[in-house]
């Protein structure tokens, strides 16, 4: 899902053929990687997996019984290639669920790090929100900003100073406005 296209890339830089679309692409996609993580999703963590032949156990560290159910397909990511891909649940638990994997052997239960991720449905399009594109050009202009910048560094409209902090915790900070009815609240801990 691209949140901002090469072509409007193209046009709010107004670099025209200067560059081409695998370079502004990767600014794009750059910006989908800063923003997506932090949009709600419907989608729990999974902290750990184990198996008894082809059962496979996804657990989770809350109650996910109003979450998921019996039938339901989910896709599977981070999970290891035994897990991930979408999946079939084929029982629930309060604190997990089962598919079925092609594992040979057994395997006790195990800590998944870094987490991954068991996603349902999915009932909203970001693409089609304007405040969310409006972000994701903006973070994509800052992006590419720093890049042409001497030294990787912006600069301050008060005095013209190099600014080191162009893609730190600042680079979401100026979109969260536009973004904050969209925002998941677990990624707002800390």
């Amino acid at each position: 899902m691209a949140l901002t296209t090469v072509a409007e890339l193209r046009s709010a830089l107004g670099v025209g053929t200067l560059y081409t679309d695998a370079v502004l692409q990767s600014v794009c996609d750059a910006s989908d990687n800063v923003l997506l993580p932090f949009l709600w999703k419907n989608q729990q963590y999974i902290i750990a997996h184990g198996n008894t032949g082809t059962v496979g156990t996804l657990y989770f560290d809350q109650d996910i019984s109003d979450y998921f159910y019996v039938g339901q397909s989910v896709t599977i990511s981070g999970a290891g290639t035994k897990y991930n891909g979408t999946k079939t649940i084929t029982g629930v638990d309060t604190r997990s669920f089962n598919v079925t994997t092609n594992h040979t052997v057994d395997n006790p239960r195990h800590t998944v790090e870094p987490y991954g991720i068991a996603a349902a449905e999915t009932y909203a399009d970001y693409t089609t929100v304007p405040a969310i594109q409006e972000a994701s050009l903006m973070i994509s202009i800052a992006i590419w900003q720093a890049r042409q910048a001497p030294s990787g560094q912006g600069m301050t409209v008060d005095g013209f100073a190099p600014s080191p902090f162009t893609m730190s915790n600042t680079l979401l900070a100026r979109v969260r406005g536009l973004l904050a009815p969209y925002l998941d609240p677990r990624s707002m801990v800390g």
